[in-house]
């Protein structure tokens, strides 16, 4: 059983069933392979889910740095896109529930923590990043990229939580932020006669690769 169908397993398993009512058993009926044999790789629930949040992590950075020639405002644009949920995100919304749970659990674990940490590092100065690119190009005006980015993300994982948290009554919710975000945040920094890139084709390219 290699580890990205370990990885998977998990994955499909936290849809299903959350973080707080995972069991070792659950991931194992997820991958057809016994209890026993995810036991041989991983001691613990803990000791699994830590080593999916960095697999999780690391995928993210790998998509990253695959689009790195890419025009920064491409970049940006792709970036906050991948905040929206959509009414038919169904599987997705589930997923990212799961992992706001495990988030519920950073303050009292350490190793958690850690890889919430991490997370938040990646999503901000992934967006550091493609701002001092912009502004290095001549389409960001001169601002300061880590400041920012730190608005930015905020606001997007900010709506990414309401919309979770609140369900169906705001489910689409993170469409409004991310258009907002762009008007808001990004819009401003552009400079004169640069223009960003269409916010439904971008979403429509992501789902391609998806």
């Amino acid at each position: 059983m290699s580890d990205d169908e370990i990885m998977e397993a998990v994955d499909q398993a936290l849809r299903e069933h959350g973080y707080a009512e995972l069991t070792m058993q659950d991931i194992a009926d997820e991958s057809e392979k016994s209890k026993s044999l995810l036991h041989y790789h991983y001691d613990t629930k803990e000791d699994l889910l830590v080593a999916f949040l960095d697999d999780l992590l690391s995928d993210y950075e790998q998509r990253m740095a695959c689009r790195d020639g890419r025009p920064p405002t491409e970049r940006l644009v792709e970036f906050v896109a991948r905040f929206v949920f959509t009414p038919e995100d169904s599987g997705r919304e589930q997923f990212h529930l799961a992992l706001l749970e495990m988030r519920s659990q950073g303050p009292f674990n350490d190793r958690i923590r850690e890889q919430l940490e991490r997370s938040d590092e990646i999503l901000r100065s992934t967006a550091a990043e493609i701002i001092t690119e912009g502004i290095d190009s001549g389409v960001f005006e001169e601002v300061d990229p880590e400041r920012t980015a730190a608005l930015l993300v905020a606001t997007l994982d900010g709506a990414r939580t309401r919309q979770i948290t609140l369900g169906e009554a705001n489910e689409t919710y993170t469409r409004t932020v991310v258009e907002q975000a762009l008007t808001q945040i990004v819009g401003p920094i552009l400079e004169e006669g640069v223009e960003l890139p269409d916010l439904d084709a971008v979403l429509a390219d992501l789902d391609r690769d998806e």
